[in-house]
């Protein structure tokens, strides 16, 4: 989570991105297109994760493909993995993620 939460400010360029999306998605400021992926990505963790014809419906219409689909599908799926590994074996993560991309670094 530290990790990528430092990628997603890096590439925001915007430093509290990764923090309110992990607080709630869905009052942090992102695109529609932006929130119906993490909305998917949350489905596909939490519940059974079957595309159905109105997930499949919801994605198109904020113009994800399939390939787009089976991408967000597949991503979800490696971080739970990871995040379980680390988890189970106490991996702590690396301590220079922790402000990387949450503050001016020195040029």
């Amino acid at each position: 989570m530290v990790a990528r939460g430092a990628l997603v400010c890096i590439y925001s360029k915007a430093p509290l991105l990764a923090d309110q999306v992990a607080i709630n998605h869905r009052t942090a400021p992102i695109s529609e297109r932006h929130r119906t992926m993490l909305d998917f990505a949350m489905y596909c963790g939490l519940e059974v994760g079957e595309l159905t014809d109105e997930w499949e419906a919801r994605l198109k219409t904020v113009g994800f493909s399939h390939d787009d689909i089976w991408d967000i599908v597949a991503i979800a799926a490696f971080f739970a993995l990871s995040n379980r590994l680390v988890t189970l074996t106490g991996t702590p993560p690396n301590e220079e993620f922790y402000l990387m991309g949450r503050v001016p670094r020195d040029k």
